[in-house]
Parts: C-alpha cells; structure tokens; sequence
C-alpha cells in the first residue's frame, strides 16, 4: 500500500496535502531528523530499523513512516490498531512471503493492540520479515509487551514550538502545487500567531485551522485577506484535553505535588490550572494535596492537613467554580508552610520494623481488660493513667510502651523546620524524664 498515491488529490485536507516528500520539507523533531541524527541516518543509508514513535497527535509519525520507507524504497503497509486484528497482521504477513521484499509495517496507534495481536507480530519482526514502525500517543513502556519493545528502539517526539508551527503554515500558504500559494492570500500580522498558539503544538490541527480560516477571507483590491478577526470563530474555546489514563494525566499531577514540595507556590498554580483547563477532576487535585500535607509537610505545620480537609468540603459545599478556589488556598498554604517528611520516614521504618518481626506481643499493661479473667490474668496491671503523671507524661523505659521481646526503637525524628523544632523539645525533655526516672532509686 503506497501512503504516497493521492497526496496531490486537490479534495484531500490540506494537512493531508502538505504532508512532506522529504525529510529537508520535514519541520520539527530536529534531534531525530537533523544532521547526523539517527533516523536522518536511516533514511541516508535505507537500513530501517524497527522502532516505536512516541508523542501527541499531530507532530509527524505517520509521516516519518512514510518519509522512511520512500527513501529505504520499502514496501510500505498501513495499519490502524483500532481496526485491525490477528486476521489483518496476517494478511500483511502472507503479502509480505509471497513479494520476498523487505516489507515495512507501519502500525499507528499500536497501544491498542492486545496482548495476542502483539504476540502475533513478534516472530515476524524477530525474523526480520517485517520492519515495524509501531505509532503511539501512549507510554510504549505500559502498553507493548516486553517482548516487542525489545526488538524496537523507542522514539520521542515533541509537540511543535510556536515557530515550528507557524513555519508548517507559512509552507502551506506559500505553495502552488500543494497549499494555498495559488491564492495569494494576505495574512494580517498575529494571525499566524494566533493560530499557532490554538493548535498546542499539533501541526495537523495548525494546518486545519489555517484553511477553516481561509474560508473567511475578505477581498480587497482584488486580493484575499485573512484578517484577525475572523479568528474568534474559527478558532472558538480550546481546551487543552488529556486521557486520563494516559502520561499528560499523571505528569501534571506529580508536577503539582513536586512544585508544592519545592514550595513554588506560583507553579503549583500554574500546573492546578492546566489540569482543570485539561478536564482533570479538581478531587483527584485534593486528593494529591492530601497526601502531600502528611508527606512533606506533616509536623512542620500540623495545621496543614486539616486545612486541606477543610478545602476538600468547601469545594463539595460551594461547588465547582466557588471551591476550586478552596483548593487552590490550601495548595498556596502547602507550597508556603515549613517541610518535614519525617512522619512518611517514621511510618515506612515503622513498617518495615514490624514487617521483619511479625510476631511482637502487645505488653500485659497495655492489653484490654473488659473481663474479670483478664483482669486475673493480668492484663491491664501496671499501667500508669497520663493523665494523673506529672506533667501528663508516665517517664521511664518500663513504661516505654513497647514489646518485651526487642528493645525500643526511634522512628520519629523531628526535624528543626516549623512546628517540629517545637516537637523535638518537647521530645528530648521527655527522655530527660525517662533517664532520670530509670537512675531514681526505686521506692520502698
């Protein structure tokens, strides 16, 4: 199947007829296709290797495919994982035996595959009956097999700059053959800007806005102008949208936590709002602030979780746009307050303590004792009540609290940050209690 056939066909999109016919019309993923850059290299010498491209629509996977297998002169077959099954691959497998010519597979969205569709393309790949140029928007790592992608380099490619963007549209209005060239179109200063700036880095939709745009040109002195104002309506509301389940999801998300946790208010802010303007849930954000006003901030400023439980119910009472508001003043106050990530630090070596002694008893002293047999039996005898202790505090090791079989541990460590500074005081005053109670000499 030759991508190449129709890409003159004037009724084509003019993304579809822009497409580039060589790597030197290719704009972008200059780190890969420029100079000595390793799929430049490919191309240069038709050897093409199997591989995975990687990025958001519209920066030029399919078209990379096709570029490579034009200068590799490779047999090139086109697949949608959203449409093709086992049946398909084995169709291109057959072809593929029967012309006994290096076939390419390029498979675009080959994180819909499942497990068996890719498991019926590794030997063909392995043997080298088939080059696989697999097309992904999704984390390769997390959604092809182990045993595919060890067979496949994995590409990254890059959403467009601004320039890149504008540089795709400047070609399509320049040329005759292809674009819109033989319109002598006049474009307005800022519009191509503007039109860059709504597309968020996808050239395909750059190049669908530009002729949507161009149908709205006015005349004047007998020549097409595309003036800025027609933007508004072409361009409309753009939201910035994200799969959930995909890595856009999650990278805003841990670049939340990790601005808060770097106390970059202003940051946190910024990534809050590009995960709401996205179509993230502003609870999965709250959730996220949760976690962090234990983990790294905890004592430091024990009035941070509360407060962030605080904002969860005011956004559940107030409502969308009223408690979005709720939960951007606890970011701030997470961000801002003293860090500690000694209760995370305490609770996993806790964890890990009792994990490598499963079996410790609980104290008799400490034990319940809602029966009179447990009371004979002891439990319960020899606890001393706080509350009638000398400064609320019950000091010595044989009130440590802690099972007879292993000495007592430190897990909790305050830091010198915040309120903590405070905690560690009062802790070491405490084990001043301790040492001198276990040095006083016992009553008679």
């Amino acid at each position: 199947m030759d991508l190449f056939d129709t890409q003159s066909t004037e009724e084509a999109p003019l993304a579809y007829r822009m497409r580039p016919l060589t790597l030197n019309e290719y704009v972008g993923q200059q780190a890969l296709v420029g100079p000595d850059k390793p799929l430049r290299r490919m191309a240069e010498s038709g050897v093409v290797r199997s591989m995975i491209l990687w990025g958001p629509p519209g920066v030029g996977k399919t078209t990379l495919a096709e570029l490579l297998a034009r200068a590799s002169e490779t047999h090139l077959e086109h697949l949608s994982a959203v449409m093709a099954g086992v049946k398909e691959i084995r169709l291109v497998v057959e072809g593929a035996r029967q012309r006994q010519t290096p076939t390419l597979l390029f498979l675009d969205e080959i994180h819909r595959l499942n497990k068996s569709q890719q498991d019926a393309l590794l030997p063909h790949v392995e043997s080298g009956l088939l080059t696989l140029i697999g097309a992904t928007t999704e984390n390769p790592s997390f959604e092809v097999n182990s045993a595919l992608l060890s067979r496949a380099r994995v590409y990254v490619l890059k959403s467009l700059s601004q320039q890149e963007l504008i540089q795709v549209m400047q070609q399509a209005l320049d040329s005759d053959s292809r674009g819109l060239g033989k319109r002598r179109i006049q474009v307005e200063p800022g519009v191509l800007e503007a039109l860059a700036h709504a597309s968020a880095g996808d050239a395909r939709r750059a190049l669908g806005l530009l002729e949507t745009a161009c149908d709205f040109t006015d005349a004047v002195a007998g020549r097409e102008v595309l003036r800025k104002a027609v933007l508004a309506d072409v361009v409309g509301h753009q939201a910035s949208a994200f799969d959930k389940q995909g890595d856009a999801y999650y990278d805003l998300l841990s670049a939340i936590h990790k601005s808060v946790r770097s106390s970059r208010p202003d940051a946190a802010l910024l990534y809050m709002a590009r995960f709401l303007q996205g179509g993230g849930d502003p609870l999965d954000i709250v959730r996220r602030l949760t976690a962090i006003a234990s983990e790294d901030v905890g004592n430091a400023d024990p009035r941070a979780l509360p407060l962030v439980i605080a904002a969860w119910d005011a956004y559940l009472r107030l409502g969308d746009y009223e408690g979005q508001r709720a939960i951007a003043h606890a970011a701030i106050h997470l961000a801002v307050a003293p860090k500690s990530n000694r209760v995370d630090q305490a609770w996993k070596s806790a964890r890990q303590f009792v994990a490598q002694q499963p079996q410790l008893e609980v104290p008799s002293y400490l034990r319940n004792a809602p029966t009179k047999l447990m009371e004979q039996l002891g439990h319960g005898q020899g606890y001393r009540y706080a509350h009638n202790e000398p400064h609320g505090y019950p000091a010595g090791s044989a009130h440590d609290c802690w099972p007879d079989e292993v000495p007592a541990a430190r897990f909790y460590e305050p830091s010198e940050l915040g309120q903590e500074k405070r905690f560690a005081e009062i802790m070491a005053w405490r084990a001043q209690q301790d040492q001198q109670a276990d040095q006083a000499p016992e009553s008679a």
